[in-house]
């Protein structure tokens, strides 16, 4: 998986208190425990070097390094069962080959001591890991995985350990992974040559969307003196000069303890990992000096502009304001943790938020749609940059926003930033370390790579408090420190790059020109015994593909070794002045989460499609005496954040029952509660709903958001495309999230007079903020939750006059208990529609992309039916049984297999796929295999592990009781899920992918979002977009 980083301001987030298991060594917390290890300590082939305890992040650091190798170590041992293991290793690519991103997918494909093919994509259904992937960055590649269990950790580490240091790296696996010429039909010698390779084609999906573009070439170019300067994930065009010879180089050179990074997290016994790690891989190895530094770019004397092209967007919120314009700034080192820490706070300081004066001067004059794809500060580079511009703007306001982006950096150095937006950011710092999120030693991992990977202090930035002491130290000594660094950062500084984008109608065409020149270019060279030994090729590498794989060299867990049971969550179900509440007691570290549920049942239909809309400025746009800029001070100042977000939640029983409403969700240190209430009486009781400035801006943003993020979720629409017509929900969901959601901001955005849409917000917001069809949560330590009732009966008393019984808009309205032991107690109510008829429906949307995203969805089942945990459990078998090697590995898209929705609606679908109608092909081969029984116990046994790892996947306690709270589905109804799912067998498998799969059984949609398709458009049967 390749990633360009960006790091505002780093998002640390803290988990507390997670489920322990038997076979751990308890006597003390593995804090306490870690804290006893002595600097120059020897364990296990390791030297302690520094113990630290970071009471902030509740964990102590254990700083190693091995004696033989020069490998370092880091462990943060922490009272938290989800245990983290990570690998990175410096990896400093002189060419756009990708060689490091392919080298990534191809060490994970077999090694010496599990030669199978593909043991990752195999472990992931042999394990209960709560996380396993692999990232290529600009300048490192690292191996994370999680689990929450002991065994599986060992197993995980094994296979990890072996792939990274011992790696197969076979040219059948190059091939696949990487690029090949090939028959566009290998079966046949006939048929044209062509390019293919998953990450090839994973590249050729990345480079279409052109927010990841422009960040290609800003890097690019701002560095252009030694790494920086190429593509780490590969250029598409450069990727076929790649040499298995190459790879396997790179891979010596590179993949040695010697280069590499070792990190571990959470309550496991250090000395185990360190054992492992020292036997099963350290011991075979000794020093070497790697040379894989990255010096520092020389300094320009002087600014640089330039200028590059992408493919118009047909989405764009303005099709005549599609250019993108950009100054970036080189700035320090970043293994200088406190000045990253200053420089990151400073980057929140200038453009995060309306009071900030990028923000006041770029986005509120209205002259782009917003900020540039890439903005603020990165520290994911040897040498950090800030970077600031605009998106969708009119080519003819470029001077204008360098004079602008000029001039606001004059006045900030003249008047500094407010002491309350300062507090501000420092209280986001403390609240950010006190939430507690379940994969927080993935954060952690992710957090430090960068500067330790070029020989920072892991542990030094670790320490966040003393970086906020030292901070407010710095300002008070000198009141101007703040400004000193916009002078010395950006306003005398000469390495500034000024980097252009405009589209060009003839990209796409140029891109497809340019790829067939070098596929000529490499046929033209061939000679016939090189066309026969490619075609031999092709069918070596599709037999392969095609051979059934023995994995039993691969360590696995059981399905006995899953906990039979759950643990069951409290909550104390009440009222406040007539609305339901629903308590839950966690260990929240000083936090309290609020969360209501609002009806959209007396909603008139015509506006449900503006809800999206609604939600997303109803806390933007200002409230009571406060503007929108005094109101985004008080959301920083008083909360973690307030946010409305549309929901459609299928009911649990019966196919064509779902809930319609909207949830408001916030959170607060306790102290801030009455704040936090206060901001929301005021949306309910006066929101400002009269700037057409303010909304238009809202719009522009949302749109192109919307529109610049189709590029990377494309699967997700064509499954709600597909899965519309299915359901009753299917249709709503569709209008809140799906294309037809997209298409309706981008008509919005071209709106020259908003005043229609004005007029519009009041009347939903009496229909959704409307205490009458309401319920909310909290949930809360327990010696806070007393008080946290009675700020929400204060706040429940302030808008009650809002309260109001409405009239439904449908008739059949089915109520719900919320208590199901008490029927008589407060409801939920949900829409019913027991006529409704599913239709068959096929859409193509035509987008300007190289690669398509498919999608096939079929009508099946509610979550509580007997058959629900079978058909789960099938898709999670044909996902890595079958479809994984039709569509990925044969096919070469970077992604596909099947999933079953909480909806009902089972889907298939492929992610940047070089084919269309044949994958629909693949869909339909896998349900045949389904149908005909072609797979053993061992099979069923890792579907069900592969699930279970989802289903137990950690909660966090802010978390805890929400699915209950949401959608009905309580702590009993999962128990037996879990039953369900248990006793999934082949019998059951086969006759539910016959009863529901089967063509004819269900009623199915297919949606594909992809370019020029002139199969589809031939046939009668396809609606086109």
């Amino acid at each position: 998986m390749f990633r360009l980083t960006k790091t505002v301001l780093q998002r640390l987030h803290v988990r507390l208190n997670g489920r322990h298991q038997a076979w751990r060594l308890r006597s003390s917390s593995a804090r306490e425990q870690a804290v006893e290890y002595q600097p120059g300590q020897k364990i296990h082939g390791f030297t302690v070097r520094e113990v630290a305890a970071i009471p902030d992040l509740c964990l102590t650091a254990v700083k190693l390094t091995h004696d033989k190798t020069g490998a370092q170590y880091l462990h943060a041992a922490r009272d938290d069962s989800n245990n983290l293991f990570s690998v990175q290793f410096r990896t400093t690519p002189r060419d756009s080959t990708g060689v490091p991103h392919i080298l990534e997918h191809t060490v994970l494909c077999g090694s010496e001591k599990y030669p199978c093919r593909d043991p990752f994509f195999k472990m992931l259904n042999r394990s209960l890991s709560t996380f396993m992937n692999a990232f290529t960055a600009s300048d490192y590649t690292m191996y994370p995985f999680s689990t929450q269990n002991g065994k599986d950790f060992q197993n995980l580490l094994s296979v990890y350990l072996d792939a990274v240091f011992f790696p197969c790296l076979r040219e059948q696996d190059f091939w696949q992974e990487g690029w090949r010429l090939e028959n566009e039909d290998p079966t046949n010698p006939s048929s044209p040559l062509v390019f293919k390779g998953v990450v090839f084609n994973e590249m050729k999906g990345a480079f279409s969307d052109s927010e990841r573009l422009y960040a290609q070439h800003l890097q690019n170019k701002l560095y252009p003196d030694h790494t920086y300067s190429v593509v780490s994930g590969g250029e598409p065009l450069a990727i076929p000069d790649l040499t298995w010879e190459q790879l396997k180089q790179f891979h010596a050179t590179h993949y040695h303890p010697s280069n590499a990074r070792f990190f571990t997290y959470g309550d496991l016994p250090l000395e185990n990992h360190l054992q492992q790690i020292q036997e099963e891989a350290l011991c075979k190895f000794d020093r070497i000096n790697a040379r894989t530094e990255v010096p520092s770019q020389p300094h320009w004397s002087s600014p640089r502009e330039d200028h590059v092209t992408c493919s118009p967007d047909a989405l764009a919120p303005d099709p005549t304001k599609q250019n993108t314009l950009c100054m970036s700034y080189l700035l320090g080192d970043i293994t200088d943790s406190f000045e990253g820490f200053t420089l990151s706070l400073l980057s929140s300081l200038m453009v995060s938020g309306p009071n900030s004066p990028f923000y006041q001067s770029l986005i509120d004059p209205k002259i782009g749609s917003d900020f540039s794809s890439v903005v603020g500060y990165d520290g994911s580079t040897k040498e950090a940059s800030f970077s600031i511009g605009l998106q969708g703007m009119a080519e003819h306001d470029t001077e204008r926003v360098k004079q602008i982006i000029n001039q606001t950096i004059d006045d900030i150095i003249e008047k500094g930033f407010e002491d309350e937006r300062i507090e501000s950011l420092l209280h986001k710092i403390e609240i950010q370390m006190k939430h507690q999120s379940t994969n927080f030693g993935l954060a952690l991992a992710s957090y430090i790579a960068p500067s330790w990977n070029h020989d920072g202090d892991p542990v030094e930035l670790l320490r966040i408090s003393d970086s906020v002491a030292k901070f407010r130290q710095a300002l008070k000594e000198n009141p101007h420190f703040l400004q000193d660094k916009v002078r010395y950062y950006f306003k005398e500084n000469t390495h500034r790059l000024t980097l252009r984008m405009s589209p060009d109608e003839a990209f796409l065409e140029k891109q497809a020109k340019a790829e067939e020149e070098k596929l000529q270019e490499k046929i033209s060279v061939l000679t016939d015994s090189d066309r026969k030994e490619i075609y031999q090729k092709g069918l070596e590498l599709l037999a392969a593909q095609s051979k059934t794989q023995d994995a039993s060299c691969l360590p696995a867990l059981r399905v006995s070794d899953i906990q039979p049971t759950i643990p069951f969550t409290a909550v104390q179900l009440s009222t406040a002045g007539h609305v339901p509440v629903q308590y839950c007691e966690q260990p929240t570290n000083g936090l309290v989460y609020f969360r209501a549920m609002c009806s959209l049942n007396t909603l008139p239909e015509d506006l449900r499609v503006y809800v999206p809309l609604f939600c997303s400025i109803i806390t933007k746009m200002g409230c009571g005496d406060l503007d929108y800029r005094q109101q985004a001070q008080q959301m920083e100042r008083r909360t973690g954040g307030m946010s409305v977000s549309t929901q459609v939640i299928p009911d649990c029983t019966q196919m064509d029952t779902f809930e319609q409403g909207v949830l408001l969700f916030s959170f607060c240190l306790d102290r801030n509660l009455p704040h936090m209430f206060k901001l929301w009486s005021d949306i309910f009781n006066s929101p400002h709903f009269d700037s057409e400035e303010r909304l238009h801006v809202l719009v522009m943003m949302a749109a192109q958001e919307l529109a610049n993020g189709i590029s990377d979720s494309g699967h997700m629409y064509a499954m709600t495309r597909a899965g519309r017509h299915l359901t009753p929900a299917g249709e709503l969901q569709e209008t809140f999230g799906g294309m037809e959601q997209v298409k309706f901001l981008k008509r919005i955005a071209e709106m020259p007079d908003l005043s229609q849409v004005i007029r519009v917000l009041p009347r939903i917001k009496k229909h959704l903020l409307n205490p009458e069809n309401m319920r909310c949560a909290m949930n809360a330590a327990p010696q806070i939750i007393s008080d946290s009732a009675k700020e929400l009966e204060s706040f429940i008393k302030d808008v009650a006059e809002n309260r109001k019984e409405r009239k439904l808009i449908r008739a059949n309205v089915i109520k719900k208990p919320l208590d199901p032991l008490d029927d008589s107690g407060p409801t939920r109510k949900l829409i019913t529609e027991p006529h409704f008829q599913p239709c068959q429906m096929k859409t193509f949307f035509q987008m300007p992309f190289p690669v398509n995203f498919v999608s096939e969805s079929i009508r099946t089942v509610p979550f509580c039916h007997q058959d629900y945990a079978s058909l789960c459990i099938l898709a999670r078998m044909m996902t890595a049984k079958f479809l994984h090697g039709e569509i990925r590995e044969k096919g070469g898209a970077y992604g596909g297999g099947a999933k079953m929705g909480g909806s009902g609606v089972f889907s298939f679908y492929s992610y940047r796929d070089p084919n269309s109608v044949q994958t629909l092909s693949a869909f339909r081969r896998g349900v045949d295999w389904a149908k005909s029984g072609q797979f053993s116990q061992q099979d069923i046994d890792e579907a069900k592990l592969s699930v279970f790892s989802a289903v137990d996947s950690p909660v966090a306690p802010s978390d805890k009781g929400t699915s209950r709270f949401r959608s009905g589905v309580t702590d009993e109804m999962k128990q037996s899920y879990r039953e369900q799912l248990f006793a999934v067998h082949h019998k059951g498998l086969v006759e539910v992918a016959e009863r529901y799969l089967s063509v004819g059984q269900s009623t199915c949609g297919v949606a594909i979002l992809g370019p020029e398709n002139d199969a589809i458009k031939k046939d009668p049967t396809w609606i086109l977009k």
